[in-house]
């Protein structure tokens, strides 16, 4: 399982890290609030331009992204679930059909009224032609990415499978997350209690450090290529 933590090294900051969005923009978490998205214009128009500044758009994979395709490749990897909206783990060429996006991904669009749905680069051409805040052409109503958003509900066909995922591993790694979010930081502790060897690679402490087997703080992208070194010896 992944978090925002693998991307960093990407160019792509996380939320909750000592340099991350959150911290040095508290604001910044209405952006991809629900409740404030809809209620309020100006939060979609900074939406908007946060998503076509975002520097997710242009970035690539990096060494840890590419090091869970060999995992994959050496067909030691069931299930890859991720918290992350970026697309890379796809990007750096892992099978769409083993990556389980638990908070979707942001290069759709839907509308929230009638589910039309289009890309995300069909909204921002909108954008750059002047609609700040461009409506559904179905319907006029309210579009937003194909993100889960804070106060939206998960994928209960995604949770289900990444539970499923989580009780039959034999080793269950989480790479570069807080394991603060529920329920994907609950995954963990499934995967332990299923009888899983739990590792986990992060920078900051995590709530589960203390019942995992092994708990990594080197920088991820040297930490995870070694350790799909030792898992497909």
């Amino acid at each position: 399982m992944t978090g925002a933590g693998i991307s960093t090294e990407s160019g792509i900051p996380d939320y909750r890290g000592p340099g991350g969005l959150w911290r040095r923009d508290p604001d910044h978490e209405k952006l991809v609030t629900i409740g404030y998205y809809l209620a309020d214009p100006d939060i979609r128009r900074r939406s908007w331009r946060f998503r076509r500044d975002s520097p997710v758009r242009a970035a690539e994979p990096n060494a840890a992204h590419r090091a869970l395709v060999e995992l994959e490749r050496a067909g030691r990897l069931d299930r890859l679930i991720t918290q992350n909206v970026d697309g890379l783990h796809q990007k750096a060429g892992s099978d769409p059909e083993r990556v389980l996006e638990l908070h979707g991904n942001m290069f759709g669009v839907v509308c929230v009224g009638c589910g039309e749905r289009s890309t995300l680069d069909e909204a921002l051409d909108r954008i750059d032609a002047g609609e700040q805040d461009p409506a559904c052409l179905a319907c006029g109503g309210i579009l937003k990415t194909t993100t889960v958003m804070f106060g939206e509900n998960l994928s209960e066909d995604v949770v289900a499978e990444a539970a499923g995922a989580a009780e039959r591993a034999e080793v269950f790694v989480a790479i570069g997350t807080s394991l603060q979010v529920m329920p994907a930081a609950s995954l963990a502790a499934l995967a332990a209690r299923s009888g899983a060897r739990l590792v986990i690679v992060n920078a900051e402490p995590t709530p589960y450090d203390r019942i995992a087997d092994e708990v990594i703080r080197d920088p991820i992208g040297e930490a995870v290529p070694r350790l799909v070194a030792r898992l497909t010896a």
